[in-house]
């Protein structure tokens, strides 16, 4: 056969499927390794799931491969796909460690507390959500074989999801006292994962049950990587995808029915006994087993090499003006120190001496200015500290430690002596006028004013012009001069 006649007779139809299928897989990772991942890292570890690990094991499933002539039945990918790649995102999660501040840790390692990072737009969540389930209806019909099929795949996809989303809700309503919203946007996709192997093999009353586990198993999913093996799953990738893909794998030997449209296999709920259930065990355990051992070696291998992880900066500035040179994914919505790195960090602002033990009265002056009237004697001051917000856990934490019980945090826009900016995007120079930064109030009475201002100037320091500004008002001075006891002349040595 010529070298044209293959390319004309090839299976281009089935060569898409699996391309999407495989890149599918892949991009499951990196929700469970976000914020923290290096970009080159992320393109190496899913170059190694396109090339490797999917293709041997969508093979054993699809391509006439072992698994496939046993009869394992994984119609759209719920082993394949989701199981495969919602494993990956735990190794991967678990072998580079959790986010910064997302759990309390004793001195012994162990964890006391978890702390919840909410979602910054659950809106745009919601959205996102239902996108994905209008396309389900093309990733679980599109190896349809007749109209009756795509019908029953249509219906299974609609009702899974559906009762997932349902019961998750009641449930998260019981156990919390409210019903969790971005649970039940997880619960609507763990459905679609978990239907997405038997859609074309079951009818209403499995979908209806494979929906119902699916809301609960998501809810245990995330408990679980919180709680108890501590993995940090930012979106929920594990719950939905691992947890899910491995019951909709298996609910194909519970509940698979000849009733349902060229369908020729029965489960043990439907008289088929163990046998259809035993080839989805089997094939679920021999991917996971597949899956592990690989990924596992992989993650390793990039650790030790070029790194899993960015540095403390990168992750609490932000991946976006760190790897990708962008002010922020989020134009407009920017939280962070949008520029550092690029414009208050640079060659005209360097003080030379990063160590404020080393560095001079000057330079310490210079970093972190300080206005306003320091008078011990006054009794009770007012402390407005400007800072990076890339200092901000640390400065309330050294606050919190001297002593100081209250103070009132506000995100702020402003510019001092940082100026130019050096970045640039497709090619134009980018202007930028403010910067965002963390204000923070305190009031300050029993413990002397100079110890809170000595500490916010040592945190603040990093050996750059503009690290910070800190603003010292005489209380009883302001007092007296907005009640009309002294000359408003008062009020200038008070700013």
């Amino acid at each position: 056969m010529s070298r044209r006649q293959r390319y004309a007779n090839f299976d281009w139809s089935n060569f898409v499927f699996n391309l999407v299928f495989c890149a599918t897989t892949a991009t499951i990772v990196s929700g469970a390794m976000a914020e923290r991942t290096k970009f080159l890292s992320y393109c190496i570890y899913s170059a190694v799931i396109s090339a490797v690990v999917y293709p041997i094991e969508a093979h054993w499933i699809w391509g006439g491969g072992w698994l496939a002539a046993l009869g394992f039945h994984d119609f759209a990918g719920s082993c394949a796909i989701h199981m495969v790649g919602g494993l990956s995102a735990f190794i991967g999660a678990a072998t580079e460690g959790a986010r910064i501040g997302k759990f309390t840790r004793d001195e012994n390692g162990k964890v006391t507390k978890v702390h919840a990072f909410p979602g910054h737009n659950i809106v745009i969540g919601a959205l996102g959500c239902f996108i994905l389930w209008f396309g389900w209806y093309g990733f679980n019909g599109a190896a349809a074989n007749t109209g009756a099929q795509l019908a029953s795949i249509f219906m299974a996809t609609t009702i899974a999801p559906a009762v997932a989303t349902v019961v998750c809700m009641i449930f998260t309503w019981v156990k919390y006292g409210k019903p969790d919203v971005s649970m039940c946007l997880n619960a609507s996709l763990a459905g679609l994962v978990a239907i997405t192997a038997p859609c074309d093999v079951v009818d209403a009353t499995g979908s209806i049950i494979i929906g119902v586990v699916a809301g609960l198993l998501v809810v245990f999913g995330v408990w679980f990587c919180d709680n108890v093996v501590y993995v940090d799953d930012p979106v929920g990738a594990v719950a939905v995808h691992c947890c899910n893909g491995i019951w909709g794998t298996i609910a194909v030997g519970l509940f698979a029915t000849t009733n349902a449209p060229e369908c020729t296999i029965n489960g043990l709920f439907y008289g088929g006994g163990f046998h259809q259930l035993g080839l989805q065990l089997l094939g679920v355990i021999t991917v996971l087993a597949w899956t592990a051992v690989t990924m596992t070696i992989v993650f390793k291998v990039i650790d030790k090499t070029v790194g899993l992880r960015v540095s403390e900066e990168e992750e609490i500035v932000g991946l976006d003006i760190k790897e990708h040179g962008l002010a922020s994914a989020y134009a407009g919505f920017s939280l962070m120190d949008i520029t550092e790195g690029s414009m208050s960090i640079n060659e005209n602002t360097e003080l030379g001496v990063d160590d404020y033990d080393r560095a001079t009265e000057a330079q310490k002056a210079a970093s972190v200015k300080v206005a306003g009237p320091v008078d011990p004697d006054a009794g009770m001051h007012k402390v407005v500290i400007i800072a990076k917000l890339s200092r901000y856990d640390k400065l309330k934490n050294a606050l919190n430690s001297l002593g100081v019980t209250g103070m009132t945090v506000t995100q702020v826009m402003g510019c001092g002596i940082q100026k130019g900016a050096g970045e640039k995007y497709r090619g134009v120079e980018m202007d930028v006028t403010v910067l965002p930064k963390v204000k923070v109030e305190v009031i300050v009475g029993n413990i002397p004013v100079e110890k809170v201002i000595e500490t916010a100037k040592k945190t603040l320091y990093t050996g750059h012009v503009g690290d910070g500004k800190i603003f010292v008002y005489n209380v009883q001075k302001v007092v007296k001069v907005r009640t009309g006891e002294e000359d408003l002349e008062a009020l200038k040595d008070v700013e």
